[in-house]
């Protein structure tokens, strides 16, 4: 069944998954929807197993729901054109480098994605790593002499821009690729780092009778949607998100700010309730903000504690908590504490911390349900609802609560001078 979509194809997408499905083709169906644009996406498949074969089966559309209190919204995404898969027609792949409309790559190829393989050689077909195959694809376009993209990566690592142009220049070495080529890389090709934030639950295996849709590809998630975009490239001239009213910020240096505030106030907050919550009975944070207490303790720890922390606007810091309490909320997503639980001590280091040590540097004093939390999470490791590395459990079963606290490789400091407070 061929696709029917007639619109400019202008960006290459890696990955078919129900991620980039739910938020990156969704937003471009948004701003094809507005009269925005009227651009397509085509897909690769990344892997040698995917979901492109039944992707192209229904003309590569699908009906994308978002769902929670605010209700229900179906869309019928046409924003893919085709799938093309290198590892049965490596030719075809490699045609994409000669459409000069081409100008963006998008990628999500899971956190492990965005890494180099020595093993990987120039005339392999496909080569294994998804940064290999890119380069092949690069050297060709280059040979070409046709201009470069724009990437925007959705990888949920660090720096991912960064990181994936790191492993292009070291093929480009490995393979002894001209010098222009590393330059041309360099110099005509901009690579953003993007963070993003949406709660994709896939397909509705166990509503899939009373939704009444037979649809393969049928993909849902959470209404909230955010896409962070750090580059010095107009993206907004090509891809119109503002004008189709999506939550997306390009910006040209501040990333790292609103990464700090996902991971001290959403990664934070479960991070800091997951003990309470587990030895006091709960199983969903559902659960959790159904209960009056549980709530008002999340609301403590959040706008009392974590947000005098940081350095965006209030106001804008106000409403992203509040959207995240709304998420916490949303009746169709069961998210289960014993899952948050996995190496709480390391997430604890990095995502609560922070806050309990810029509070007292701001305050100078120690915010009480933060050091409560700290409390709650080192009984939770004398328990068997603990899960981490057995060397870390081990250690946390046997030693005291002072040893804890001073514990430099676990904190990456010294922790002691709270250990009245949790002792209290």
């Amino acid at each position: 069944m061929e696709a029917l979509n007639k619109k400019t194809e202008k960006i290459i997408q890696f990955g078919e998954g129900g991620f980039l499905r739910g938020f990156f083709d969704w937003m471009l169906q948004k701003i094809n929807d507005c009269g925005a644009a009227s651009v397509s996406a085509v897909v690769v498949q990344p892997i040698p197993t995917g979901l492109c074969d039944k992707l192209t089966a229904q003309g590569c559309r699908y009906t994308h729901i978002i769902r929670g209190k605010e209700g229900e919204e179906r869309t019928l995404v046409e924003s893919i054109s085709r799938c093309v898969n290198p590892y049965l027609n490596f030719d075809e792949y490699l045609r994409l480098a000669e459409n000069p409309d081409f100008r963006f790559i998008v990628s999500n190829t899971t956190e492990s994605g965005i890494a180099f393989d020595g093993d990987d050689k120039l005339t392999d077909r496909p080569q294994k790593s998804f940064p290999g195959k890119l380069t092949r694809l690069l050297y060709r376009r280059f040979e070409l002499g046709l201009p470069g993209f724009i990437f925007l990566p959705c990888e949920l690592i660090d720096r991912n821009g960064d990181k994936l142009k790191e492993c292009i220049l070291k093929y480009a070495r490995l393979w002894e690729l001209p010098e222009e080529f590393s330059e041309w890389i360099e110099c005509e090709n901009s690579f953003a780092s993007t963070l993003v934030d949406r709660i994709n639950t896939g397909y509705p295996r166990d509503e899939i009778d009373k939704l009444n849709l037979n649809d393969e590809m049928l993909n849902t998630s959470e209404y909230f949607h955010l896409w962070v975009i750090e580059t010095d490239a107009d993206v907004e001239a090509e891809l119109p998100f503002s004008r189709a009213g999506l939550n997306v910020i390009v910006t040209p240096d501040k990333l790292e700010l609103y990464r700090t505030r996902k991971v001290r106030i959403l990664n934070g907050a479960h991070t800091a309730t997951v003990a309470h919550a587990l030895l006091s009975g709960f199983e969903t944070v559902g659960e959790c903000m159904n209960d009056e207490k549980m709530c008002e303790y999340i609301r403590q720890a959040v706008f009392d504690e974590i947000i005098p922390t940081l350095d965006l606007p209030r106001g804008e810091l106000v409403d992203y908590a509040n959207s995240v309490l709304e998420r916490f909320s949303n009746p169709y997503v069961k998210h289960l504490w014993s899952s948050i639980s996995l190496n709480s001590v390391s997430k604890f280091r990095v995502r609560v911390l922070p806050s309990i040590l810029e509070y007292k540097k701001r305050f100078g004093k120690t915010p009480k349900t933060l050091v409560f939390a700290l409390g709650r999470l080192i009984e939770l490791y004398k328990t068997d609802f603990s899960n981490d590395a057995p060397e870390i459990l081990d250690f946390m079963k046997k030693s005291t609560v002072a040893e804890i606290l001073g514990n430099t490789e676990l904190w990456g400091c010294d922790l002691s001078e709270l250990l009245l407070e949790i002792e209290k």
